[in-house]
Formats: structure tokens, C-alpha cells, sequence
């Protein structure tokens, strides 16, 4: 994933996974409405969902760390990259989490 530029500030970060958040809820309910009969949901929306949140909740309570390996819901977001069309973000949430702020901009 070399190429992707990373947030370069804990806010800018914070601002990726808050549109993160925004994003897939905005996914869910343009589901919800192409979804005539509600059978369910794609597989991939419930841990992708939970997986921003889980990013988000720890950003609000202090709890959140930066970490070597890919976030667990990369894999799910890239099998499924046709449906998620925020993926480019994710992308990027999931860089600056593996390799930190680029508080010297590296990434130009």
C-alpha cells in the first residue's frame, strides 16, 4: 500500500475515522433503502462498522495506540472493495495506523 498519504496530525486523523464513521453509516443506510425486503445486511458491514467504532471509541477515551500491523477489518474492506466506495479512506486510516502521523511529510 506504499503510495497512500498519511494524516498528518492526531486531529486530521481523528477527522479521517469521524468520516469513517460517517461513511459506513451513510453505506448502511443506502442498504437499508436498496434492500426492499431487509433479509440482511452484507457480511462485510457488521465488523467493518464495529471495527471504525472500536478505532473511533478508543480515539475518544484515550485508549487508542498506533500499531505495526494492518487494522483487523483491512482485509474484509479489500475483499470487498467494489461495495465499499470510502475504501480510499480506509486505506489511509489504516497507513497512518501502521506507521504513525507523518508529522514530517514523508508522504509528498
Amino acid at each position: 500500500m506504499a503510495g497512500i498519504r498519511r494524516a498528518r496530525s492526531a486531529e486530521e486523523f481523528g477527522e479521517m475515522v469521524k468520516q469513517a464513521m460517517f461513511e459506513v453509516g451513510d453505506l448502511r443506510d443506502c442498504l437499508e433503502y436498496e434492500m426492499e425486503d431487509l433479509q440482511r445486511f452484507p457480511d462485510f458491514l457488521e465488523p467493518l462498522e464495529e471495527g471504525i467504532k472500536q478505532i473511533y471509541n478508543a480515539m475518544l477515551n484515550g485508549s487508542y495506540y498506533f500499531g505495526r500491523e494492518d487494522l483487523p477489518f483491512m482485509d474484509l474492506a479489500v475483499e470487498h472493495a467494489d461495495d465499499i466506495p470510502f475504501l480510499f479512506l480506509l486505506k489511509r486510516i489504516n497507513e497512518t495506523h501502521r506507521r504513525g502521523i507523518d508529522v514530517d511529510g514523508e508522504d509528498e
